[in-house]
């Protein structure tokens, strides 16, 4: 098996080197990461300059690009072999919600799984990251789950692992994505030239965290797997919208 780890955090960040670690006697693996913290980068792809690809001295490859450069390349240019599947991970905080339409490390996932690869975005609902090697298992033993019983099909899945000891874990739950109210207003500071700046808002607090959301079983030491999809195609409202033009 062949495993294509990325990340949005960077790939100096200890749940990318936690990530490879734990999967290395498990696969072939190979990293291509940002060469930076490229976190709420979403989906975007370089298109403006060319990309550089460098090796670290632990053999980690590195792209002066977001996270969706990184798995693209790898995988049109990069590598010989395709790899059987694409984590992207582990993410510093939640992916949960209405943030998996800005995370780079749901991204990365999504530029493997439209590259026809089961992909899987890995985050640790923490702030300080103290149970990395927790999330790095569970990818680990999703991985090995795809090894004895391949999906079938592309499959595009967001995993949230509480931040705790890998045995406080209760079970992994199937969820959908819950709902966040919307972001705080934006942080206006002046610099010492006098400029007027602004710094982004924090995230919203959670609207929608009932049963059978990410949200509801990450608080209650639940691992969070959501299959995702592409798709924005808003199904409901087709007939609506044809007859509002016709």
């Amino acid at each position: 098996m062949h495993i294509l780890i990325s990340n949005d955090d960077g790939y100096f960040a200890p749940g990318l080197a936690i990530l490879a670690e734990t999967l290395a006697p498990l696969a072939t693996i190979t990293v291509v990461a940002p060469e930076r913290d490229r976190s709420g980068a979403s989906n975007s792809l370089t298109l403006d300059r060319p990309l550089t690809v460098r090796r670290a001295g632990n053999g980690f490859f590195y792209v002066n690009g977001t996270p969706t450069d990184c798995v693209h390349l790898a995988v049109t240019g990069l590598l010989e072999d395709l790899p059987d599947i694409v984590i992207s991970g582990v993410n510093l905080g939640a992916n949960m919600g209405d943030d998996t339409i800005y995370s780079g490390t749901v991204a990365a996932a999504t530029e493997g799984f439209l590259l026809g690869i089961p992909s899987l975005a890995v985050s640790l609902v923490a702030n300080g990251g103290d149970h990395f090697e927790t999330a790095a298992r569970i990818a680990a033993d999703m991985a090995q789950r795809f090894a004895r019983n391949p999906f079938g099909q592309p499959v595009l899945l967001n995993i949230n692992v509480p931040d705790a000891p890998y045995e406080k874990l209760r079970g992994l739950e199937v969820t959908r994505l819950g709902r966040r109210h919307k972001a705080e207003p934006v942080v206006r500071s002046t610099t010492p030239r006098g400029e007027t700046v602004y710094w982004v808002g924090a995230a919203g607090g959670v609207q929608d965290a009932g049963e059978g959301t990410d949200f509801n079983a990450v608080a209650r030491t639940a691992v969070s797997v959501t299959p995702l999809q592409v798709d924005l195609t808003q199904f409901s409202q087709l007939q609506t919208l044809r007859n509002w033009l016709a």
